[in-house]
């Protein structure tokens, strides 16, 4: 018997326990699965006899070292601050890790002594980073196969919700870390290659620079650049390339009405406010506004957004405008009082389906011709603990775990998932669940 410790089972662990769990007696698999939600370990779990819920504090290295020598793999869904400490206990112990969050330069330190314990530690095979990976490496190796030039990549992806559950004017819901949506594009620019020229964009213009995505039956959605598009030149092997830029999607105007709140400085995370316990939405929005006793707090918002009176309405419907309550939460940076008001406002509700958007263009010359080829994929959830991000991040880690699981992989050290061996098979997979690429090819 294979024991499989899953460290978390949050919202994105849900598809992932579901498939290891429909495996699990096929491959005689015992999962123990942590987490101190003892009353969402067993909801999940529900009476499987091939599971143990555990509620022992899956941060502390102290109680979990004990279950890490004792399995034959570990999944951490744990926050990305811990996976490297996961990593650590895992090289001492000789135990497989898999992690579908980015490689920090400290995990990326590990490579050596991971090799030197024989042990793979997977990362970055969720959804982005991970289906982004793969199918763009699969799709850049057939170009450079064909003994084409590739000219550009542009990687887009973003979690939304689904057209039959839009039902405000943002067509925005929370079908992710709340925090992680308002912090988004903070700290170094946003940077990427254009015609062979670096391009930076700071924080403050992040939200201006969009470039607008058509895909058919799904309409339009506006794009803005996602983090470090230059790191992934040498990942994916493609150093030489003139342009690369990876994006985040969103329907417009989120982008639009969202740097209203970047410009004032309401997703700022570096300081508390005073008083902010008695902050109604009305007030904390006012004390980013300039005073002036002649005109009221919405007829100041209509001044500020003259250029674009069409997204007043977006901020009205968040409440901004309401001096009722207050939003009552003590020593409160900026970022975290809108992440509250926000919350109440874009949270899915019973039956609400959420949706994932991922977009790939590549342009290359062959023989003397130019072509484009685009591939882009949606996936709607099936309900709102099986979201389309819980589908997307899950089922390719499990897949990962079954193939390392039965010794498919032969890979040792920190890597990802962008060789031929570890993204066909799950791609191939995935397919099965509905998450499949949609693919065309015109001659420019």
């Amino acid at each position: 018997m294979k024991t499989i410790l899953i460290l978390g089972a949050g919202l994105s662990a849900s598809s992932l326990i579901r498939y290891l769990l429909q495996h699990a007696e096929a491959h005689n698999w015992q999962l123990k699965i942590v987490d101190q939600d003892a009353d969402l370990l067993a909801s999940k779990i529900n009476r499987h006899p091939c599971a143990q819920a555990l509620t022992f504090n899956a941060l502390d290295s102290k109680e979990r070292k004990p279950h890490v020598a004792h399995a034959d793999l570990v999944i951490s869904m744990l926050p990305a601050a811990f996976h490297v400490e996961v990593a650590k206990d895992c090289i001492a112990l000789g135990t497989p890790l898999i992690t579908p969050s980015y490689i920090s330069p400290e995990m990326r330190a590990l490579d050596a002594e991971a090799k030197a314990a024989g042990i793979l530690i997977m990362n970055e095979i969720g959804v982005d980073p991970g289906i982004d990976h793969m199918s763009a490496m699969r799709i850049i190796h057939e170009i450079q196969e064909a003994g084409a030039q590739l000219e550009s990549f542009k990687s887009y992806c973003g979690g939304l919700i689904a057209p039959q559950s839009d039902t405000n004017p943002w067509h925005y819901k929370f079908t992710w870390n709340p925090r992680n949506v308002v912090l988004a594009g903070q700290g170094p620019a946003a940077c990427y290659r254009e015609a062979g020229d670096h391009k930076y964009l700071p924080y403050q213009r992040l939200f201006q620079q969009l470039e607008r995505i058509e895909i058919a039956g799904y309409g339009a959605f506006d794009a803005y650049a996602n983090r470090n598009s230059l790191s992934y030149l040498e990942t994916y092997g493609i150093q030489d390339i003139p342009t690369i830029f990876r994006g985040t999607l969103r329907r417009p105007p989120y982008c639009q009405a969202w740097d209203f709140f970047v410009q004032l400085g309401l997703t700022d995370d570096s300081y508390q406010m005073d008083g902010s316990v008695h902050l109604s939405p009305r007030q904390f929005l006012n004390a980013f506004m300039p005073f002036d006793p002649e005109r009221s707090l919405e007829e100041k918002v209509q001044q500020r957004l003259a250029e674009t009176p069409q997204l007043v309405d977006l901020i009205e419907h968040l409440g901004f405008f309401d001096d009722t309550f207050k939003i009552g939460i003590s020593n409160a940076s900026p970022a975290q009082l809108l992440q509250a008001i926000l919350v109440e406002k874009w949270k899915l509700m019973p039956g609400d389906i959420d949706m994932l958007v991922m977009y790939h263009e590549f342009r290359y010359s062959k023989n003397g011709k130019t072509y484009k080829r685009i591939s882009s994929l949606v996936v709607e959830g099936e309900d709102e603990r099986y979201t389309a991000m819980a589908n997307t991040v899950g089922l390719p880690v499990a897949i990962a775990a079954k193939l390392m699981l039965t010794q498919q992989w032969t890979e040792r050290g920190v890597q990802l998932p962008v060789y031929k061996e570890a993204y066909l098979p799950i791609l191939q997979e995935l397919e099965a669940y509905g998450i499949t690429f949609n693919e065309h090819e015109i001659q420019l």
